[in-house]
This record gives structure tokens, sequence and C-alpha cells, in this order.
């Protein structure tokens, strides 16, 4: 019934034409900021997939690194009992350190580097080999291969074309465990071929270079069964969180098991605060345009207030007619977040099928702006927007309900 009232006090004609403007611009501004929030969601979630998907190119499910310091001991039965977890697919060993990469070839050119020794199971952790052009090989102890990021690639003027013939490259890197006065016995140099480059993401690109990880530990002097990380790819099946308990069950507090989540935390808690900070911008809109519904509203009281007289002498309640006032202003924010949120998905599946929206520039991964629909973004953008017009419809609903009796 409430509804019904005000649907009619909705398309009537009204004596002042104003009351129709403001209502209708009302509902504009509901559709314009609904549809904003839906489409800036949308690409939000588009870009957080691709940057997860970049990021999983690299970082691993779970990694496990050393409580305190930069490295751990780990004897070859706590390795097996590792292994066993029924929730684990693969465990690759990491040595990890910075270093610095030489170009003999290329009258020295370097570029300092974090340097990964890894075994034969890192292919099965990752997808860093799938993002390798030339060969993920990693050679042997006494021949190691690297793999290198473009971007180091470029500084050290590194070529990986047999064609144009692959020199050796100088890696300088820190000895552990050194207690001689002189300086340079704390530094270890080695040789290695470059055999591959990766391009992932730039953070990676320019920062790590990967190679055998028996030479990495004898140029680092660690002990046989000492590492600087586990990373460890999980069953397609498992729980993350839950793995992620069993392990520090498993390992104990000497450890710290990160989750692919936790190994980035301030990449993603800058792309949600970002996310989240446009929509509660985009959200002031919402509220500019309850200042309106308020105006709209109240000068409908006004003109009503013989229905209202009316309806109370025919035995309507107060409360009755504060209903009816709050139905006009919910169904004007209803009819606004309707016309937005089916303009905004349309938008989004019109970009989806045919990328009709580009990306400036040319140096990104792809040229159009990704998007990625999730219900729960509409479910909270017509939240919002309801929420705003039962606070804005809240006080000329309540003035309705105190108009004084009268009928002349």
């Amino acid at each position: 019934m409430y509804l019904t009232f005000a649907w009619r006090y909705f398309k009537a004609k009204k004596s002042t034409t104003a009351i129709n403007i403001i209502a209708w611009v009302t509902v504009g501004v509901i559709a314009f900021a609904t549809c904003c929030q839906v489409l800036v969601l949308s690409v939000f979630n588009g870009f957080e997939d691709l940057v997860k998907s970049l990021y999983s190119s690299f970082y691993t499910d779970i990694r496990v690194i050393p409580a305190k310091g930069k490295t751990f001991v780990l004897d070859s039965a706590q390795l097996l009992t590792l292994k066993q977890q029924p929730f684990i697919s693969y465990t690759s060993l990491i040595a990890e350190e910075k270093a610095l990469l030489q170009n003999p070839d290329a009258d020295n050119a370097q570029s300092v580097i974090y340097l990964k020794g890894v075994d034969e199971n890192y292919i099965h952790v990752n997808g860093v080999a799938d993002k390798t052009k030339g060969k993920f090989d990693l050679g042997t102890l006494d021949d190691p291969g690297i793999i290198i990021g473009s971007g180091i690639q470029n500084a050290a003027v590194v070529t990986i074309d047999p064609a144009l013939g692959t020199g050796k490259l100088a890696v300088i890197l820190p000895k552990k465990n050194v207690t001689g006065s002189d300086p340079l016995e704390a530094l270890s140099e080695g040789n290695v071929t470059a055999t591959g480059v990766f391009t992932i993401q730039q953070e990676f690109d320019n920062k790590y270079a990967i190679s055998n990880i028996d030479f990495v530990k004898l140029q680092m002097n660690l002990g046989k069964d000492e590492y600087s990380a586990i990373e460890i790819k999980l069953k397609p099946d498992a729980d993350i969180k839950e793995a992620q308990q069993k392990l520090d069950q498993l390992l104990g507090n000497n450890f710290n098991v990160q989750t692919r989540y936790q190994q980035n935390t301030s990449l993603y808690n800058t792309m949600r605060l970002e996310k989240w900070a446009i929509y509660a911008v985009l959200t002031l809109i919402l509220i500019i345009a309850a200042f309106n519904m308020i105006s709209a509203l109240t000068m409908l009281v006004l003109e009503k207030r013989k229905d209202i007289s009316v309806l109370l002498s025919m035995g309507a309640t107060r409360k009755s007619i504060q209903k009816i006032f709050l139905s006009e202003g919910l169904l004007l924010g209803t009819i606004g977040a309707g016309i937005g949120i089916l303009l905004a998905t349309i938008i989004c599946l019109i970009q989806l099928k045919f990328r009709l929206i580009k990306l400036q520039g040319g140096s990104f991964l792809i040229d159009y702006f990704p998007v990625k629909i999730i219900a729960a973004d509409f479910l909270l953008v017509a939240g919002t927007a309801f929420l705003i017009a039962f606070i804005a419809s809240w006080l000329p609903a309540r003035k309705a309900s105190k108009q004084v009796f009268e009928l002349r």
C-alpha cells in the first residue's frame, strides 16, 4: 500500500514543476554515482586479478623462511617429513643472497641482483619457466647457468643468443661465517653462463636472477643442510590457511610460514586501499544526491498537506504517513540505483567482449582496461544507495507524520 502511494506521488504532476525536476535530478545523480561505483570496483577487480596472475608467476603458494637471520638448517629427515604432507605437491629448496653481476665482455657492465639458487623442483612451484625466453637451464655445480630478469639483461648488456656467442658472467656475493680480517675474504666470485631471460613484472625483472642451488651454496659458504627458504606448491584442493597452520605446527617457532598474500602484503594492501578510497569518494556523490532528495521530499510534504489531512481523517496513523514518504524516498533511490547498476553492467559486458576502452601508452602487458564482475560489488553498491536513501528520507517523512491535522 505504501509503495502504491509513493508511486502515485512520484509520477503525478506537481503544482510546482521544480519538485519534479529535483526528483529526476536526484534519480540521475544516484544513477550516475552507482554506475561509477560498479565500474570502478569492476575495473579494480580486473587489475587485481591481472596483478595476482603476474605475481603468482613468481611467488609460490607458501614460502618458509627463517624466523631470525638469513638461513636455517633443515636435515634430510625433516625435509622428508615435510614432503610427505598430504596437501603438498612440490617443494623447492632455495639459497638466496644479494650479489653483483658483471659482464666482462661488455666493459664490465654490472647490475646489483638478488641471486636465487634453486633446485630442479623450482619449475613446478611457480611459473617463471613459462615466462622465460631461451632455456631455463640451471646447469651444474661445475658449469652453472643463470636465468636473469629482462631489466638485468639490459643493465648488464647480456646476450643469450648462441649465434652471437654467450660469454661468461661474473657473480660476486658475500660469504657466510667468515672470520678473517681481510674484507676480500668475505666475498666470493664465480662464473655463470646466461641461459635464459624472464619477463614477468618490472619489480622482478630488475631484481632477480636464478641459478643452480649447489653453486650458490658453495659461493655463500653454506652448510650441507643450510638454506634460505623453502618454496611450496600446494595441491589444487588444499586449503592454504589450513596448510599454513599445519606447517607452523610441524616446523616450530624457528620458521616463518608465509602465504602468497603475506609474501607481498604491501602490494595487496595498497591495491585494496586504493579501491575502497575511490569507492568512498564516489559515495560522497550519493550523499550529495541525498540533499537533493531531502529537498524534493520536503517540498512534496508541503504540497501534500491536504492529502495527509484527508488520510488522517480516514483513520490513517501518523506512522503510516511516515512510511508513505519513506517509501517515496526509497523509490527514488531504487530507481536511480537500478538504472545505474544496469548501465554499468551493460558497459562491463561490452568491455569484456569487445575491449573498446583502451589503456593509453604501449608499455602495458595489455592494451585495454581489464574488468571482472563480482556479485558482491553489486550488492554493496545497491545496499549503500538504499541506506543513504533511507537516511535522507527519514527527516521529511518524520515531518510529514507530524503534520497538523486540518481540513478546509
